[in-house]
């Protein structure tokens, strides 16, 4: 009897467990499930697609490719971080290309937060064609729970700096999060439009995933007032962007469920190469082989720090900060950057004309200021490759 009731006490515990597990909101259910977020999570969310170009355009390789050999140093620090793909590319040509863990040319990648600066540039040409009027419009024009109270001096170019003031929490690895209930979760409209502010905007520089996903319900928003037809970021992505710029693989952009919105702060996936068009596209100042895309004037604003604010750390001008776009200072250069958790790194040099590409499962977690230790690491390699 005695063991009959020591056998008891775990079945017990486990349906305790279980019965608090039900009990929990559904994106704590999903990441007790699926833990921490790779770039393999492709297929975890229900998707849109943004299907690829009729006429693919694609980087020749170089005379040079694979010319450069790895030393052991290098490879075991590509190894480190569990990278899958790593491409340079100097005038339209691929001077090195490596594929590691199964990943291939054509395998899609989460290049989670480096969406955002997909997000800003879709920005760029809806203000280019007029359907949003100015980057200064309060967001109250286009979103309703935005145009009353604390939020009503919140204005587009805000959202864009990721200066809005509004309460967000940074943290992927918390189960109690903002950016944890955003990914797992399955109403991110309700989840964003939500937010309260805790400062004034327009001051001070903080990164934010739902100043990212606030812009897309704005693109969205501003779209349907301005033409009278309802279309998603992705339809928008796919005939203003991804089209245009010829790339040669349908992206997929994850939904918060089927039928619902797209994750824009995170949650576009492509392959290496056809990320590398958009910094192309970025090197030839929105001009696409003779067709326009963006605008220019958009472009260089969107790659300049937004100097006006406050950085982060409190002791002067925001330096490596734009539209949704990062800027890098490396050995006396600044360049345009995309990030992205885990170390998903799309760099545009324009001082040479060059492409740096690095798509993987890690980055360290150790910062510099603004950058993880990491990042400047893989720009040495390539610019060994470059200089070789």
């Amino acid at each position: 009897m005695k063991r009959k009731r020591l056998l008891l006490i775990p079945a017990a515990l486990l349906l305790l467990l279980f019965l608090v597990y039900l009990c929990l909101p559904f994106y704590m259910r999903q990441a007790l499930i699926h833990w921490y977020p790779d770039i393999s999570d492709t297929h975890l969310f229900p998707f849109e697609t943004v299907a690829k170009s009729d006429t693919c355009w694609d980087f020749p390789a170089s005379s040079r490719c694979n010319g450069y050999r790895l030393t052991p140093e290098e490879n075991a620090f590509m190894e480190e971080y569990g990278t899958v793909s790593f491409l340079v590319i100097r005038n339209d040509s691929v001077l090195y290309e490596e594929y590691r863990d199964g990943w291939t040319p054509a395998t899609l990648s989460n290049i989670f937060s480096a969406t955002k600066s997909i997000v800003g540039l879709l920005v760029g040409i809806a203000l280019d064609e007029g359907h949003i009027a100015s980057l200064d419009d309060p967001v109250g024009k286009y979103l309703p729970e935005f145009s009353e109270g604390d939020k009503a001096p919140i204005t587009v170019r805000h959202l864009l700096t990721m200066s809005s003031g509004l309460d967000w929490d940074e943290a992927y690895t918390a189960l109690v999060s903002k950016t944890t209930e955003a990914y797992y979760g399955n109403d991110i409209r309700r989840l964003v439009t939500d937010i309260a502010p805790v400062e004034a905007p327009g001051r001070r520089y903080a990164y934010k995933s739902g100043d990212t996903q606030l812009l897309s319900f704005v693109l969205e928003a501003a779209i349907r007032q301005h033409t009278g037809d309802s279309v998603t970021i992705s339809r928008y992505a796919e005939e203003k962007l991804w089209r245009p710029i010829q790339a040669c693989n349908d992206a997929l952009w994850n939904l918060d469920r089927p039928g619902g919105d797209e994750k824009t702060y995170c949650c576009f996936n492509t392959t290496a190469r056809d990320l590398a068009h958009i910094a192309r596209l970025i090197l030839r100042k929105g001009d696409w082989n003779g067709t326009r895309v963006i605008s220019e004037t958009y472009l260089r604003e969107a790659t300049t720090p937004a100097s006006r604010l406050e950085n982060e750390f409190g002791d002067g001008a925001l330096d490596y900060y734009g539209f949704q776009t990062w800027i890098v200072h490396y050995r006396g250069l600044s360049f345009p950057a995309f990030r992205g958790l885990g170390g998903q790194y799309l760099f545009a040099i324009p001082q040479r004309d060059a492409i740096v590409d690095r798509l993987g499962h890690k980055r360290s977690d150790t910062y510099l200021r603004e950058n993880t230790v990491d990042l400047p690491r893989y720009l040495d390699i390539a610019f060994r490759i470059l200089d070789e």
